[in-house]
């Protein structure tokens, strides 16, 4: 939507529009889902003004009312399905990782969460008809995980068919067993890759407001942002808010991170992924004492959580804990050099 329209909005002139503009709302949908408050503390426009341009926005985008349930199943066949290039994980969540939700990966460290979101940076990439979602991939690092030697291995290591159609969507001449044209498809998808370093949590929740502009500017491409990785999502809120005094501050700004995160997701029709740290209970007699953090705000916001546990050597158990519309259950993956492979 050009930034022009804006300004057909109520109280919406010339210097507003460049101000909502600048705050990221160039549409009438992104409008549409703000706050008033929001509206009126970053576009320094007054309580009631910014009451009346988001009534007006969700007019202008017709969003907001009921619809009955055909017409949001005719909705959901719009979502993308993510492959993992795995069988039974695949299965299990009853065809890939989804677009317009937040999937969440939590485990010990070593349990393959970096390992899932480096995939799926490759697996997004691909062609719908290898179980890609042909787009780019945005990756916010709060833990300085991201390696592109990583992202190399796993090109190299995707099905041979994988390799070829990708190769034959971009032009490149050459099958998987002509070294010099997968040099040149690795080159490629680390180009669609966006990364950038979260050095705190008021850094990495700037980032989620920069990661909905940068898949405003590519929605129209070639390659729109079909994936955003959040990796991981709680370690520098874990490290700056300690202790119970300062709990119910984390968890409100924890929910806003959220909530911008799926803003991106459902405005661009994009998967995100974020990976969670565990603690242990010692109060837990029975069963695995492992648990998420990030309390009943990432609990509910996350719309599949995803449990990976350590097996013998490379093998993987990863677990569907919840889903909105799948029943719970496990699958086994091994972590390889070539990346994420079937049992």
């Amino acid at each position: 939507m050009p930034e022009a329209d804006l300004e057909t909005l109520p109280g919406v002139g010339p210097a507003t529009a460049d101000k909502l503009h600048d705050a990221g709302f160039d549409s009438f949908q992104s409008l549409a889902v703000a706050a008033p408050s929001e509206l009126s503390n970053t576009a320094d426009v007054g309580e009631s003004t910014a009451s009346d341009i988001v009534r007006a926005a969700r007019d202008a985008a017709d969003i907001g009312g009921f619809e009955t349930g055909s017409t949001v199943l005719e909705r959901r066949n719009e979502i993308g399905k993510l492959s993992w290039h795995i069988d039974e994980v695949d299965d299990l969540l009853g065809g890939g990782i989804e677009t317009q939700s937040i999937t969440e990966v939590y485990g010990e460290f070593g349990a393959g969460k970096s390992q899932v979101t480096h995939q799926m940076a490759v697996n997004v990439q691909l062609p719908k008809e290898v179980g890609g979602l042909h787009g780019c991939a945005i990756f916010v690092d709060s833990e300085d995980t991201f390696r592109p030697e990583r992202i190399d291995d796993m090109v190299r290591g995707l099905p041979d068919e994988a390799i070829d159609a990708t190769l034959e969507d971009r032009e490149i001449e050459g099958s998987a067993d002509d070294e010099e044209a997968v040099d040149e498809l690795v080159d490629d998808v680390l180009e669609k890759i966006h990364v950038a370093k979260a050095f705190n949590s008021n850094h990495q929740m700037l980032l989620a407001e920069k990661a909905k502009e940068l898949a405003g500017e590519h929605e129209d491409s070639e390659y729109p942002v079909r994936l955003l990785c959040v990796d991981s999502l709680t370690a520098h809120f874990r490290a700056e808010y300690v202790g119970r005094g300062e709990l119910a501050d984390r968890q409100q700004k924890l929910n806003k991170h959220l909530h911008d995160l799926d803003k991106v997701g459902n405005l661009y029709n994009c998967a995100v992924i974020v990976t969670n740290q565990v603690a242990s209970n010692p109060d837990s007699f029975f069963g695995d004492p492992t648990q998420p953090i990030g309390g009943n705000i990432l609990g509910h916001k996350s719309t599949f959580r995803i449990y990976l546990r350590k097996s013998k050597g490379d093998k993987r158990i990863v677990r569907l804990v919840d889903a909105p519309n799948l029943a719970d259950g496990e699958a086994v993956m091994r972590v390889q050099d070539g990346g994420l492979k079937p049992e």
